[in-house]
């Protein structure tokens, strides 16, 4: 088994480098590489960064993170990085994952989508304090807001139209969804 493939704890993944600039996730103590991000990926995670991080400039210790360490549950071999989240806890010297995490934000693209589905929104679903997860397509106006009801029960809300307007309770703070998609070339909705 190569270096790159062997099994590892979180303390050992977050020392080791494989002497690029690829970045990567520990899932089930394997490091696996993420998929680079491409202009319109980049442009939205951009926006709903600034948007969230303007409503929370007057109510610190909360921040918005990008590219957020997020630990899995009773977990000390899975880390992954989300494109953001949002938490209260204060930033510690040294902190790699984002303690308490309310909101988690995913861009999603062809590349992503389905590891972000099928592997990543079970384990964000997992962890006690996420109030809401957003998944927001780069390629075509498509927002999933999942809200937590209770312990047990999630709520999905989707926004599809231009005037839409995504609103996180957790924070709280409303964004009009042409605001998160602003200088992004939509591409035909596949859907149609």
């Amino acid at each position: 088994m190569s270096e790159a493939f062997k099994r590892m704890t979180l303390d050992e993944f977050l020392v080791w480098s494989d002497g690029t600039d690829t970045r990567y996730e520990l899932i089930d103590g394997v490091p696996v590489a993420m998929a680079p991000s491409y202009g319109a990926h980049q442009i939205v995670a951009g926006n709903i960064a600034i948007e969230i991080g303007s409503a929370l400039r007057n109510r610190p210790p909360c921040h918005v993170r990008s590219e957020a360490g997020i630990l899995k549950p009773n977990s000390f071999r899975s880390y992954f990085q989300a494109d953001l989240a949002v938490t209260c806890s204060p930033h510690r010297h040294g902190q790699y994952d984002t303690p308490n995490p309310l909101v988690i934000v995913e861009v999603l693209s062809r590349s992503t989508e389905e590891h972000d589905r099928r592997v990543k929104l079970p384990v964000y679903r997992s962890i006690p304090s996420v109030r809401e997860i957003l998944l927001v397509h780069s390629d075509v106006l498509f927002v999933e807001l999942h809200r937590r009801l209770d312990d047990s029960r999630w709520q999905c809300d989707l926004l599809v139209e231009p005037e839409a307007v995504l609103r996180l309770d957790s924070i709280p703070v409303e964004i009009p969804l042409a605001a998160l998609y602003a200088n992004v070339d939509l591409g035909p909705d596949p859907q149609a």
